[in-house]
């Protein structure tokens, strides 16, 4: 098999894993009462945040009017608040509530107490090889953002 076949049925095989994994975590949103766009808008909103609506918008590929709706839902519910630039008064950056930083945590502790369970089935072999295959997942992100890793900060684990 030629380098390039491996890598694309290796390819095809990681995208498959990660749309079924991403679907079975999804299940502990519904906890949050929010819909996937909003939620997913908070989530860019707390880990990026402050953001303007268009960088917002941007980041979650939609666009403005969509965005709009989506915050004032967002701001309507007490999850996110909008604040004027001290530099340039026609800008305005959408910032996280406390009450949104509570919310996302709440649900990404939700995901990762059940990504963990099935985890810690696995015996210390595979758990050894997970590892590597999340180190070696953080490599392919970055090399899809155009930043190879080097070996030092592939083998670092960062909760983003």
């Amino acid at each position: 098999m030629t380098k390039d076949r491996d890598a694309e049925e290796l390819a095809d095989q990681l995208h498959s894993a990660a749309i079924h994994l991403l679907r079975q975590l999804r299940k502990e949103d519904d906890a949050s009462g929010l819909s996937a766009p909003r939620l997913s808008a908070l989530s860019v909103v707390v880990f990026g945040g402050p953001l303007t609506l268009g960088a917002l918008a941007r980041a979650e590929q939609v666009k403005p009017p969509t965005m709009t709706r989506i915050v004032t839902g967002l701001e309507k519910d007490g999850l996110v608040k909008r604040k004027g630039d001290a530099l340039d008064k026609r800008l305005t950056h959408i910032v996280a509530t406390p009450k949104g930083q509570r919310i996302l945590a709440a649900g990404r502790a939700r995901r990762v107490e059940r990504l963990a369970g099935a985890v810690s089935r696995l015996e210390g072999k595979e758990l050894a090889e997970l590892r590597r295959g999340v180190q070696l997942v953080r490599a392919v992100v970055q090399n899809m953002r155009g930043k190879p890793l080097n070996h030092r900060e592939s083998t670092r684990l960062s909760p983003a």
